[in-house]
């Protein structure tokens, strides 16, 4: 594995598109995201919003039918929709027809935020690598379900991302305690194939051959939701074109760069993932 490269400003916005005048919304990416569950509808929305404030002209919402109500009331702009559940409040096996279906014409999936642990939503992820043909990003829960079934991201039929916190990246079989983290998650992605975000201080973004090192961020991120924005930015990368290294570079140095103004203007105690979604604009200008 080569020296690792610094994440920068340059490159964030070396992969936005310039917006033609004359452009429409189809122009600027449709993204699918499969998020939430009962008792983790913010997930959802904050993943959505992220996605929405990077510049996404059209965000589809899967979600279980018994948090839709709840997540259709939350979120004017992206499209939300009912996917069958399994009674308790998950995505049910049932939802892939539909999901396939949604995923026509879209440039970018993210799959897990808020979807809960369940054999259910392990088949829709194993479905979604058998079948997905534009990048996934697998993120939080849609890690979490792959715990023993590595393997599965061998096969993938798309290019993937994983954007693992050291806990997830652990479960899926990363050798932290051996390796050094640019080291543990060069060798998953070259296990893999996939792109590793492996999230945390200083997070490494690594395809196995070429390395980023992210150095912006700071404590006041480490609470719940701020993963959630991080994966709706890089889907929102992915579904404008960026290519899935480094959409996952510039979506790292833009999540860490948001918090950084974030921790200036109310502290590292009181700012919130909402706080980060605001401050994205600041450095797409």
């Amino acid at each position: 594995m080569n020296a690792a490269t610094e994440t920068s400003r340059e490159l964030a916005q070396a992969l936005l598109p310039v917006r033609d005048r004359f452009a429409h919304k189809g122009d600027f990416g449709k993204i699918l995201l499969l998020c939430g569950s009962v008792g983790y509808t913010g997930a959802a929305a904050m993943a959505a919003k992220a996605a929405l404030r990077m510049g996404s002209g059209l965000i589809f919402l899967g979600v279980p039918e018994a948090v839709y109500p709840i997540l259709a009331a939350k979120l004017d702009e992206p499209i939300v929709f009912p996917l069958p559940d399994d009674g308790f409040g998950r995505l049910s096996a049932a939802a892939l027809p539909e999901i396939r279906w949604r995923l026509r014409g879209c440039g970018a999936c993210l799959a897990g935020p808020g979807l809960g642990r369940s054999e259910d939503v392990f088949a829709i992820i194993s479905g979604l690598l058998e079948s997905c043909e534009a990048p996934l990003v697998l993120d939080a829960d849609g890690i979490n379900v792959l715990a023993g079934h590595i393997d599965l991201l061998r096969g993938a039929a798309c290019p993937v991302v994983l954007t693992p916190h050291e806990g997830e990246f652990r479960r899926l079989g990363g050798k932290l305690d051996s390796l050094s983290r640019q080291e543990a998650a060069g060798a998953m992605a070259a296990e893999t194939g996939c792109v590793v975000l492996l999230k945390g201080h200083e997070t490494v973004i690594t395809d196995g051959d070429k390395t980023y090192v992210n150095h912006t961020g700071n404590p006041g991120m480490a609470t719940g939701g701020s993963g959630d924005v991080l994966a709706g930015i890089l889907t929102s990368l992915l579904g404008q074109g960026a290519k899935p290294l480094e959409a996952a570079a510039a979506a790292a140095w833009l999540h860490g760069s948001a918090g950084d103004l974030c921790a200036a203007e109310l502290g590292e105690y009181g700012m919130t993932p909402t706080d980060m979604i605001g401050a994205l604009p600041r450095l797409l200008k």
